[in-house]
């Protein structure tokens, strides 16, 4: 990211308000306004710098020199925003190139250019302050164009310092290019405006905070023809040299120094240049001894077992109860996809009624378990926690979600009430205990009928969407009947708009990936059958809803951004890990609105988080593999080369 800009007052189904004249600029900044602002606009209005490829190129030649960066060098591009260093860097040869950021437009942007120009780079969604990455992975950590103060707190700044100093090897640099604050005091512009095109002009206001520690900025974004598209505040923590100098060392790094004069931008617009007009470069580097690593049990190659449902043991999600065909295929192309990935050796294992014995004796003797008993212990749904909660009482690291979470989101209504107390938009639902017999639903028809727990589409057929108070009384009856009438039913507003699931790779707020947004598609299916991806869909190959395709969604840019912010922000709070999937439907404003959250989803080759990652370019292997990479940096295993550099230090000392 570049320049600093804010969460605003656009707003999902919605246009843009301005608030008119504000007396106290700060009042105004949320704490949080780093999360929404990197978006289409941001690249307008600072496209005079962040848009110069000869600005980059300079910038990028100077870090190579002050860094003496080789070609094997590896180096992370914190805060890289749509990563145009991180692309100038592999250009030039640095292989060992990775870039960070929070934002999902912008990194979709660099993965899209990168991609173009056949460069092999990893951009990663993640939190500054929680990498996920392992200790002692880079030469260098760069956190360039004015991408640091952002956060609200003193302390959060130093935690990426020393998040940074963490992944740094011993004798690593980092060099960070930070606005003059000296400069900043005395010489912002408190109103500026500036025409961006023919048809955008940005209005912008400044003030410092009360104790000069930010400058606090407002941003109005007007369109000749649309009127005005945002009204933006932010604030940045302005840094003199010594006071960066001083949080570099309180962070463990020494020999901070700062190798130039202070930097001035030279933009072809030649006007309002903001927190960019003057910059200083900081180098400083950390000194410390390797980290203690978790070492793979095998050396040269990862031991990896792999948990799956039970083929020998019925299965009341499926049509039949047995596994089929269809099945047997499934875990053939997903053993195929896993031979592929070089360095592992799989060891399967799904007789359920041995699986204790046989972890057990597996205990020490792998690296991890690939959780993919999606089935549940002994195909149970409702177990489906106790595998994870047996290996953790066997010690054995694994991927996916804990326990915890997947009690959690087993429970419909749960998760309900978690997103509405995080502020999320949910579809209006009644809860029906089992001694509730009467009814009135707050909202008008149609409903959709559904139990509160389980997954799969279990339970959610084409009579799950009623329209009258008959439909309504006979499909809870129906639920009950077959679930057992102590359990609850969960009747919600049956949205009408587009079907969405969004699929998430990795562990926010550390490293992740958010795949492209996925819609189910309607088109085919006769009239009179609900649009729903249900039972049938799911389940039984020759129904009418066979016809169903999910295609890539077609959002507006407000809308895609607010589901990722919302979906990262739920995976936290829910502690998903490693590969997370979640349900969203339009209502007839075109807000989202939560369906469910899927910890541990569908892996199979055809599935809708594969369909997701081929939209990303990602082959099914690259999938699978991409879990277990993300699996393996969550748990700190070390790769091979940092084994090796490991060993080296210690046997010098």
């Amino acid at each position: 990211m570049n320049r600093s800009k804010t969460g605003g007052t656009r707003r999902v189904g919605s246009r843009a308000r301005t608030l008119g004249p504000v007396p106290d600029l700060e009042a105004h900044v949320r704490g949080d306004w780093w999360r929404k602002i990197f978006n289409p606009l941001y690249l307008k209005t600072d496209g005079d710098v962040v848009g110069d490829a000869e600005i980059t190129r300079r910038e990028v030649g100077r870090i190579i020199e002050l860094l003496n960066l080789a070609p094997e060098s590896r180096v992370l591009d914190l805060c890289c925003g749509q990563g145009r260093h991180t692309l100038e860097l592999a250009r030039r040869g640095i292989v060992g190139v990775e870039g960070l950021d929070r934002s999902h437009y912008l990194i979709q942007k660099a993965r899209d250019q990168g991609r173009k120009e056949g460069l092999r780079i990893r951009f990663r969604e993640g939190d500054a302050r929680r990498l996920g990455f392992q200790s002692d992975r880079f030469d260098a950590v760069l956190i360039l164009g004015n991408s640091f103060g952002y956060f609200e707190s003193l302390q959060d700044d130093l935690a990426v310092l020393r998040e940074v100093m963490r992944v740094l090897k011993p004798w690593g640099k980092i060099l960070i290019d930070i606005a003059d604050g000296d400069y900043l005091r005395s010489h912002f512009q408190p109103r500026s405006w500036e025409w961006i095109d023919s048809k955008l002009f940005v209005c912008r206001e400044r003030s410092l905070t009360d104790d000069s520690d930010r400058l606090v900025s407002r941003e109005v974004v007007t369109h000749v023809e649309k009127g005005v598209l945002a009204d933006q505040f932010y604030a940045e923590r302005l840094y003199s040299r010594d006071a960066i100098q001083r949080l570099l060392e309180r962070a463990g790094f020494t020999d901070a120094a700062f190798p130039d004069v202070a930097v001035r931008t030279e933009s072809q617009r030649d006007q309002d240049l903001g927190m960019m007009a003057q910059r200083n470069i900081a180098v400083a580097v950390v000194r410390k001894e390797w980290s203690a690593v978790r070492k793979p049990v095998s050396q040269g190659v990862r031991h990896v077992a792999v948990v799956m449902g039970d083929p020998e043991r019925p299965d009341p999600l499926k049509p039949l109860t047995v596994f089929d065909e269809d099945d047997f295929y499934t875990i053939d192309r997903m053993k195929e996809a896993l031979a592929e990935r070089e360095g592992y050796k799989f060891t399967y294992l799904q007789n359920h009624g041995t699986l204790i014995q046989d972890l057990g004796r597996l205990a020490g003797r792998v690296d991890y378990v690939f959780n993919l008993c999606d089935e549940g212990f002994s195909n149970d749904a409702r177990r489906e926690l106790h595998v994870p909660a047996l290996l953790e009482m066997l010690g054995i690291p694994y991927s996916g979600s804990n326990p915890q979470c997947l009690a959690y989101c087993y429970d419909k209504s749960l998760v309900r009430g978690i997103a509405k107390e995080m502020g999320l938009p949910t579809p209006s639902g009644v809860f029906l205990q089992a001694e509730d017999m009467a009814y009135d639903l707050p909202f008008p028809f149609p409903a959709i009928v559904k139990p509160n727990f389980g997954d799969s589409s279990f339970g959610i057929t084409t009579k799950s969407v009623v329209y009258t108070p008959e439909e309504l009384i006979d499909q809870v009856r129906t639920i009950r009947d077959r679930f057992g009438y102590e359990k609850p039913v969960l009747v919600e507003e049956f949205l009408t708009g587009k079907d969405l699931t969004v699929g998430i790779i990795g562990t926010p707020p550390a490293g992740y990936t958010v795949l492209p947004v996925l819609e189910e598609d309607y088109t085919g299916l006769p009239d009179g059958l609900p649009r729903i991806c249900g039972y049938e869909a799911k389940w039984v190959p020759d129904s009418p809803y066979s016809v169903l395709r999910s295609v890539p969604a077609n959002l507006p840019i407000e809308t895609e951004q607010a589901l990722v912010e919302w979906c990262v922000g739920l995976a936290e709070r829910l502690e998903c890990r490693d590969y997370t999937r979640i349900d969203w439907r339009l209502d007839a404003s075109g807000v989202p609105r939560l369906l469910e959250v899927n910890p541990n989803p569908g892996w199979c080759w055809d599935g809708h988080l594969a369909k997701m990652a081929g939209l990303a370019g990602m082959r099914y292997t690259d999938m699978l593999g991409a879990i277990l990479r993300t699996t393996e940096d969550r748990l700190g295993l070390t790769p091979q080369e940092v084994q090796a550099a490991t060993t080296s230090a210690s046997g010098g000392a």
